[in-house]
């Protein structure tokens, strides 16, 4: 069947454009950032505390975020995150372009787009299966982490492109149009008569929290995978968000230029396997799949330690990005297929809390051990202990058995 057949749905077909949109505006962004705080203070640990800013606020208010997202409109609290990251952005950009900008800006912007994220993203998730059906879902996940990651290809070489012939300043100001045009795109969304979260008058904050972990607990494939991927997310994404600048710049001797290529490769193989996975009305073994390919992408991003040819690298990277989207997508149609609806904000907002729970002192301590050890190191030992934690997850049954 068509990858494409999701956008059928009008309702999807919009909110799958804003994001797209709104995607490559992140990236942008993000790579201007990490040049900005590598031009301004040439500091490991800085770029590491940028990226603890932004992930904390998450894991504090996911909870909370997961709780609204089943209680509330979940369009308007999307409307609303997305207007308040265009002004974050803008302001910014503002300071930027009058030459005020300064780190702790720069913390306190990471600081709101964290907390806004977690409302975002369990609102993103609950609302994708109530406006397409269950056929079409494996197309719509598709699509989305296509989006994101055609966003990663495009997001990094426009980003270095712009920084590199405007300026940090117009890059900032570009993700903040960005968010802009993707709330006006939510707008019609709002009149389609998407049913709202429903719960009795009597439940209460605490008890719906309480319902959501019962919900995880009682399955085992669940929990074990939420703390797999609490490690994970610091093996994996240490290297790659933290130490991937000083590799281009102290290991390769390169340039933004190379920092940007290297960014906008490893989503293309996403980008290559969503196509191939979003065909499909049913992914099969998805507790090997998710397993297993999460341990070669391990590998390949392991390799970046290596003096090795730019080819053998973008290689490594696509098979990287392959891999990783296998295990996403299963992960995600596992979720939207075994969890009720009406628990599933909860439940997606204690997944992302707790795979993402160590991930501030996982980016600090790439930092450290970035300037410490170098970044060439933190590669390699990130790559052995993610494809390590993958393989001894398929030896329990609960995964091994998982389709």
């Amino acid at each position: 069947m068509s990858i494409f057949r999701s956008l059928k749905h009008r309702s999807f077909a919009l909110l799958w454009a804003g994001q797209t949109l709104s995607r490559v505006g992140d990236f942008i962004y993000e790579i201007a950032l990490a040049w900005w705080v590598l031009e301004k203070t040439g500091s490991a640990e800085t770029m590491a505390l940028v990226l603890v800013f932004s992930i904390t606020p998450s894991i504090l208010f996911l909870l909370i975020g997961g709780v609204a997202v089943d209680r509330l409109p979940r369009i308007m609290l999307m409307l609303f995150s997305d207007i308040g990251r265009a002004i974050t952005a803008l302001i910014v950009a503002a300071l930027a372009f009058s030459g005020q900008l300064q780190v702790w800006h720069v913390f306190t912007a990471s600081l709101f787009f964290g907390f806004v994220m977690a409302f975002f993203q369990p609102a993103y998730a609950a609302v994708v299966p109530q406006i397409v059906p269950q056929d079409d879902l494996p197309s719509a996940n598709a699509l989305t982490s296509i989006s994101a990651n055609l966003g990663r290809v495009a997001g990094p070489a426009l980003g270095a492109a712009i920084v590199g012939w405007a300026g940090t300043s117009t890059a900032f100001a570009i993700n903040g149009v960005s968010f802009f045009i993707s709330a006006i795109l939510l707008i019609p969304l709002m009149y389609m008569g998407i049913p709202h979260p429903s719960r009795s008058e009597e439940s209460h904050v605490w008890q719906d929290l309480r319902e959501g972990f019962l919900a995880v607990m009682a399955k085992p494939w669940l929990w074990i995978s939420i703390l797999v991927f609490s490690l994970v997310n610091v093996t994996l994404m240490g290297p790659y968000s933290v130490a991937m600048p000083f590799l281009v710049n102290d290991f390769m001797k390169a340039d933004v230029n190379r920092l940007g290529l290297l960014y906008s490769i490893f989503p293309i193989g996403f980008v290559i396997g969503g196509v191939w996975l979003g065909r499909y009305n049913k992914i099969p073994r998805r507790g090997v799949l998710m397993y297993a390919t999460l341990a070669l992408g391990a590998i390949m991003l392991g390799l970046y330690g290596f003096h090795l040819p730019l080819w053998v690298l973008i290689i490594a990277a696509l098979i990287n990005g392959i891999a990783l989207q296998f295990g996403g997508l299963a992960w995600t149609h596992l979720l939207q297929e075994k969890i009720p609806n009406e628990q599933l904000g909860r439940v997606s907002s204690i997944d992302a809390m707790g795979s993402m729970s160590l991930m501030p002192v996982g980016m600090a301590l790439a930092g450290w051990a970035t300037a410490t050890l170098g970044p060439s190191l933190v590669f390699i030992a990130g790559g052995l202990l993610t494809a390590l934690a993958g393989i001894a997850a398929i030896l329990h049954p609960a995964i091994r058995e998982l389709d």
